[in-house]
């Protein structure tokens, strides 16, 4: 081998070993550095970032919030009721080395832990706390959530429930049930109706009383309203104590 191929060698092997040592960070990554299997302090990026190829190894971290779907959990509420419950997790990774460092698979760890959290949490409250409550809940969610990942490096943004499947036999006692409260409400606002109309009518017939004119002049007003119709034949009921009004007058 002479020097020309030796020379062309040792370039294309420099070439290569510079290919593998050179790598590009978006501005959303972050590259965790592993030399010799030791961590070195701060991630690189983003940017251009040297890696010493073999002797360094590069984990890239996207910093993005990943929204996870926690699959629909089996969940018994406690007044023994069981809901079908799946809910969204939003998430980021805000320290990269802990993220790589202090757990396997911190997207499936962080899964697992929302998978538990949801069924647990949501065990200790009643189905209509479950059904009205759904904004504390999941703050309480977001809240336990945040402070378990908070080791891994992981802040927990927003829980979500997204849906409550309930079963087809609650779903018809719940209809009944509302549809006896609106048949309640019903009455109880028609009672109120009959009981102002009768306060009402009471009040009339104290001031009628006090004026025996005033009942002749209903009367009269109640003919004209009846003859407006051109109706053939009027009957009209006369009380007996209008006819005393005339014998004295």
């Amino acid at each position: 081998m002479d020097q020309f191929t030796l020379l062309l060698v040792v370039l294309v092997i420099f070439l290569i070993w510079i290919f593998n040592s050179l790598n590009v960070l978006r501005e959303y990554e972050r590259g965790v550095i592993f030399r010799i299997g030791r961590l070195i302090s701060e991630p690189k990026g983003p940017g251009l970032i040297w890696v010493f190829w073999p002797i360094d190894r590069i984990v890239r971290v996207s910093l993005r919030t990943i929204t996870l779907d926690v699959p629909t959990q089996d969940v018994i509420t406690q007044d023994n009721v069981t809901v079908k419950v799946n809910a969204v997790v939003y998430f980021r990774v805000v320290d990269p080395s802990r993220a790589i460092v202090e757990v396997e698979n911190y997207l499936y760890a962080t899964s697992q832990l929302a998978q538990t959290t949801l069924r647990s949490v949501l065990g200790e409250v009643g189905l209509d706390d479950l059904l009205s409550r759904r904004e504390k809940l999941n703050q309480r969610l977001q809240e336990i959530l945040d402070q378990h990942t908070d080791p891994w490096g992981i802040k927990v943004a927003l829980v979500e429930i997204k849906g409550v499947d309930l079963p087809e036999n609650m779903q018809r006692a719940m209809a009944r049930q509302a549809e006896a409260e609106r048949e309640k409400r019903a009455k109880i606002i028609h009672a109120q109706g009959e009981a102002d109309a009768a306060q009402k009518l009471s009040d009339a017939a104290a001031i009628i009383s006090g004026q025996p004119v005033a009942l002749q002049l209903r009367y009269l007003q109640t003919l004209t309203e009846i003859g407006v119709e051109k109706n053939t034949a009027i009957i009209f009921p006369l009380p007996i104590d209008i006819m005393d009004y005339f014998l004295k007058a």
